[in-house]
């Protein structure tokens, strides 16, 4: 597995490359885009063994992981489709599936719904982003005055540096990720570490702070609507994060015809929590697509 740097708009991003010993020319690419707080060790357990059939691509997202996280960045879906689309063409330069988790799944169909020919297919595993019913304002003073008093409240930069100190403790990162994961197996200290790691970082929180003013983004149904690519759904059914059960039936009145779904016992990330069946589904569903 060979680690480099590669740059986007003038700023580090760390990225990491493992291919098959025989040619896998005549197959797509694959890039593997991770979630909030995460980075590519959270696909540990996924890069050796997709890579013995297709060359595997993973980029820490600017403000994740290694990459670099400056001030200046307006961080948010585009900025990380932006950078996806560009890694797609300046470092694979061929039709690539981009499979994506939690936020790394809003950019990865943000990225192959702007790459059209390009894509070769997308994957979301409990990918994350709204549909546009989902974006109209709170009806009822009382909701609306709940939403502004929250929103006020959770940009009070005192708040937000309590907030990030607390979630970035070791014993905070693991009670999270018990939470998220049905089967706490994989969640071990080196784990934790790569999630508390980056945090350390100078820029990191400054990027945190951000989080609170990200413009939410284009509707899924409109990124649905643009994109010409197959699409596999990989739903960790036990997720708590996102009501998965729910949020499976609005992807389902949403995305295209031909979607291909898969339902895994597991929280939020599966491909962590489960990585045998992610493994085992997603080189089926890429056998098909060749």
């Amino acid at each position: 597995m060979d680690t480099y740097r590669w740059s986007h708009l003038g700023h580090d991003v760390h990225t990491i490359h493992q291919q098959p010993e025989k040619d896998c020319s005549d197959r797509p690419a694959l890039l593997l885009v991770h979630g909030f707080g995460a980075s590519t060790d959270h696909w540990r357990h996924n890069i050796p063994v997709l890579a013995r059939t297709h060359a595997v691509h993973a980029v820490d997202l600017l403000g994740f992981g290694r990459s670099a996280k400056p001030a200046e960045l307006p961080y948010g879906g585009p900025l990380w489709r932006d950078q996806l689309v560009a890694y797609v063409r300046e470092r694979i330069g061929r039709p690539t599936v981009i499979a994506g988790n939690s936020l790394g799944g809003f950019a990865a169909l943000a990225a192959g719904a702007a790459l059209q020919q390009d894509c070769a297919g997308v994957v979301l595993l409990n990918a994350a982003g709204p549909f546009s019913d989902e974006q109209q304002p709170p009806k009822g003073w009382g909701a609306i005055a709940r939403q502004s008093i929250g929103s006020a409240l959770l940009k009070s930069p005192v708040l937000q540096r309590l907030l990030f100190e607390n979630l970035r403790r070791p014993a905070t990162i693991r009670r999270t990720l018990n939470q998220v994961y049905v089967d706490k197996t994989n969640v071990d200290d080196w784990l934790v570490e790569s999630i508390r790691r980056p945090s350390l970082d100078p820029g990191a929180f400054g990027v945190f702070r951000t989080v609170f003013d990200i413009p939410r983004g284009q509707p899924l149904d409109e990124l649905f609507a643009e994109l010409t690519a197959p699409l596999l759904l990989l739903w960790g059914i036990r997720d708590p994060w996102i009501n998965a059960p729910g949020r499976r039936a609005t992807f389902q009145r949403h995305a295209p015809a031909a979607t291909t779904e898969v339902v895994l016992d597991a929280g939020h990330c599966p491909h962590d929590e489960v990585p045998e069946q992610v493994n085992a589904f997603l080189l089926d569903w890429l056998a098909a697509l060749t």
